[in-house]
């Protein structure tokens, strides 16, 4: 049992011949043990232990040994005298102290190595040590099969590893590019917009001046989806810092600071029952915060009695947190747009915006190991819930 755990751990080839080839002597008793390799045609002396050095290192055919013999014929070799047996090519053993052995495959169907024991005296080797050795054998097998899969494994990671790294880098460049190349002519746009309004002002008429605020706005419009877009691209490589947070507080104090950014002051706010602390990065969640309040005070802003309500609960190992509003409300059919990057569901000249917001609030609870949906029907509102598991993410 102890070699059995110890094989299931081995990771890598010279582990196993070490295990095995100290086993496989002291389970029967023997002088010398030895670990044979299939090697195409030849078999593979790999490892010994031994009172006395026998071949390690060498490589004979196939049919020129009796671990050869033993993997071509997929059975075990019980040799109780080796110098009246045929299968034995006895010059190679008379510098030897071998007088009786037993030899079995290791893996019976498609061998790819053997194990031997040797005695220096003339021993008949029992039933019980072959069975013995067999079932070393046989434990050997599926190591060495564990050993190949976990070196592809880590081949794979490697190379995915390095993909991703290749990527971040790409990515990085492609942000460096966004940030300086195309900020430089959107602010050139706006900018040279504003030049022609104040030294041309006389002599536009009131269509060319409208035409100027449509490039303005635009511009400005561009800007806020190049900034939205890097926010996005940043996201997944932002290393979390989890801590335990204040989830009424955060949620309280994003909903003031959009009434004073959009400039109202009538929407009415309904907090629930105290939410439940969460943990997660405190910079994040709270921008999860912040858009889907953004989203709840700007979409009811053409009511007359704006309200939002946030309230929580939980269940099954998670908290939800919800921020429900009475405003515009969406088609419950195209629920799964909401959180993709640039879809909207209302028009801009109906409700500003980037279709950004949402798939970042998405991508933030995702990393946290949490979730977002959301119900609502055109004209009565919506409610926008996110779960975020009571433990923190591993």
């Amino acid at each position: 049992m102890r070699v059995v755990q110890e094989l299931s751990l081995a990771r890598d080839l010279d582990t196993i011949m070490k295990i095995v080839r100290e086993a496989a002597r002291s389970l029967t008793g023997a002088d010398g043990a030895t670990f044979i390799l299939r090697d195409g045609e030849q078999c593979y002396y790999a490892d010994e232990d031994a009172i006395a050095p026998l071949w390690k290192g060498r490589r004979f055919p196939m049919t020129a040994c009796i671990s050869g013999w033993a993997m071509l014929n997929r059975q075990p070799a019980i040799i109780e005298d080796i110098y009246v047996d045929p299968r034995i090519p006895h010059e190679a053993y008379r510098p030897t102290f071998v007088k009786s052995l037993a030899m079995v495959p290791v893996r019976a169907l498609d061998p790819i190595g053997a194990i031997g024991n040797y005695w220096a005296r003339q021993h008949a080797p029992s039933a019980e040590e072959v069975r013995l050795l067999q079932a070393l054998a046989d434990t050997t097998a599926v190591a060495m099969e564990n050993v190949r899969v976990y070196t592809e494994l880590e081949q794979r990671v490697r190379k995915r590893t390095a993909e991703l790294e290749t990527a971040n880098g790409d990515l990085e460049s492609f942000s460096y590019s966004v940030s300086h190349d195309l900020r430089a002519p959107v602010r050139a746009i706006a900018g040279f917009t504003g030049l022609l309004r104040e030294d041309h002002r006389d002599s536009l008429d009131k269509e060319a001046q409208r035409k100027l605020g449509v490039i303005e706005n635009e511009a400005i419009r561009l800007g806020s989806l190049i900034d939205e877009l890097l926010e996005f691209s940043r996201l997944g490589r932002r290393a979390l810092e989890p801590v335990e947070l204040d989830m009424e507080k955060l949620a309280e104090q994003a909903f003031q600071r959009q009434l004073q950014e959009q400039h109202r002051a009538n929407v009415e706010l309904r907090l629930g029952s105290a939410l439940p602390p969460a943990i997660g990065d405190p910079t994040l969640i709270e921008q999860v915060w912040a858009n889907l309040l953004s989203n709840a005070v700007k979409f009811s802003s053409k009511k007359e009695r704006p309200v939002v309500e946030i309230a929580a609960s939980s269940a099954g190992g998670e908290h939800v947190y919800s921020v429900r509003d009475n405003g515009a409300g969406f088609d419950p059919n195209y629920e799964a747009k909401l959180f993709a990057v640039f879809q909207r569901l209302h028009h801009d000249h109906e409700f500003p915006g980037t279709g950004v917001g949402l798939a970042l609030v998405d991508r933030i609870l995702k990393r946290h190991g949490g979730r977002i949906w959301a119900d609502g029907k055109p004209g009565e509102g919506a409610t926008f819930y996110f779960a975020l598991p009571t433990e923190p993410k591993p």
